[in-house]
Protein backbone atom coordinates (compact mmCIF):
# COMPACT_ATOMS: atom_id res chain seq x y z
CA UNK A 1 0.00 0.00 0.00
CA UNK A 2 3.05 2.46 -0.74
CA UNK A 3 0.18 4.43 -2.92
CA UNK A 4 -2.32 4.21 -0.86
CA UNK A 5 -3.48 7.89 -2.57
CA UNK A 6 -4.76 6.56 -5.55
CA UNK A 7 -6.53 3.47 -4.03
CA UNK A 8 -10.20 3.17 -5.04
CA UNK A 9 -12.81 3.54 -2.99
CA UNK A 10 -14.55 0.87 -1.65
CA UNK A 11 -18.86 0.72 -1.72
CA UNK A 12 -19.44 1.79 1.55
CA UNK A 13 -16.13 3.69 2.62
CA UNK A 14 -17.23 7.09 2.07
CA UNK A 15 -19.15 9.99 4.78
CA UNK A 16 -21.71 9.79 2.25
CA UNK A 17 -22.08 5.56 2.24
CA UNK A 18 -25.32 4.88 4.24
CA UNK A 19 -27.13 8.44 1.44
CA UNK A 20 -29.05 6.69 -1.30
CA UNK A 21 -28.43 7.63 -4.93
CA UNK A 22 -31.22 8.55 -5.77
CA UNK A 23 -31.68 10.85 -2.53
CA UNK A 24 -27.88 13.01 -3.86
CA UNK A 25 -29.21 12.61 -7.17
CA UNK A 26 -32.46 14.56 -6.48
CA UNK A 27 -30.95 16.78 -4.05
CA UNK A 28 -28.55 17.85 -6.67
CA UNK A 29 -31.13 18.09 -9.38
CA UNK A 30 -34.06 20.02 -6.74
CA UNK A 31 -31.26 22.52 -5.37
CA UNK A 32 -29.77 23.39 -9.44
CA UNK A 33 -33.93 23.21 -10.69
CA UNK A 34 -34.57 25.94 -8.08
CA UNK A 35 -31.91 28.21 -8.65
CA UNK A 36 -32.56 28.35 -12.27
CA UNK A 37 -35.85 28.69 -11.85
CA UNK A 38 -36.12 31.29 -8.71
CA UNK A 39 -33.10 33.14 -9.78
CA UNK A 40 -31.84 36.42 -8.50
CA UNK A 41 -30.15 36.02 -5.08
CA UNK A 42 -32.15 33.62 -3.45
CA UNK A 43 -31.27 31.78 -6.75
CA UNK A 44 -27.88 31.66 -6.48
CA UNK A 45 -27.81 30.63 -3.36
CA UNK A 46 -29.19 27.63 -3.66
CA UNK A 47 -26.78 27.23 -6.26
CA UNK A 48 -23.70 28.26 -3.68
CA UNK A 49 -25.39 25.67 -2.09
CA UNK A 50 -24.61 22.99 -4.64
CA UNK A 51 -21.39 24.90 -5.14
CA UNK A 52 -19.98 24.26 -1.76
CA UNK A 53 -21.46 20.38 -1.45
CA UNK A 54 -19.46 19.92 -5.43
CA UNK A 55 -16.69 21.48 -3.67
CA UNK A 56 -16.08 19.79 -0.78
CA UNK A 57 -17.14 16.47 -2.38
CA UNK A 58 -14.28 17.31 -5.06
CA UNK A 59 -11.78 17.83 -2.26
CA UNK A 60 -12.45 15.07 -0.61
CA UNK A 61 -11.87 12.71 -3.99
CA UNK A 62 -8.72 14.40 -5.42
CA UNK A 63 -6.39 12.38 -4.04
CA UNK A 64 -8.03 9.07 -5.77
CA UNK A 65 -9.39 10.79 -9.36
CA UNK A 66 -7.49 10.35 -11.92
CA UNK A 67 -6.24 13.32 -14.10
CA UNK A 68 -9.18 13.18 -16.72
CA UNK A 69 -11.50 12.87 -13.94
CA UNK A 70 -10.15 15.83 -12.43
CA UNK A 71 -10.32 17.95 -15.47
CA UNK A 72 -13.48 16.89 -16.56
CA UNK A 73 -14.95 17.84 -11.92
CA UNK A 74 -13.09 21.26 -12.36
CA UNK A 75 -15.25 22.05 -15.90
CA UNK A 76 -18.27 21.13 -14.13
CA UNK A 77 -17.48 23.56 -11.09
CA UNK A 78 -16.81 26.03 -13.27
CA UNK A 79 -20.01 25.49 -15.51
CA UNK A 80 -21.82 25.94 -12.28
CA UNK A 81 -20.32 29.35 -11.13
CA UNK A 82 -21.16 30.39 -14.42
CA UNK A 83 -25.07 29.52 -14.07
CA UNK A 84 -24.80 30.88 -10.36
CA UNK A 85 -23.55 34.10 -11.84
CA UNK A 86 -26.15 34.20 -14.38
CA UNK A 87 -28.91 33.77 -12.31
CA UNK A 88 -27.96 37.38 -10.32
CA UNK A 89 -29.84 40.25 -10.76
CA UNK A 90 -27.93 42.87 -13.22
Amino acid sequence: MANDSKRTLIPGDGPLAKVPGTVAFLLVIGLFAAGVLVRGVVGALFLCVLLVGVSILLAATWKVLAPAGRVLRIVVLLLLVGVTISVLPG
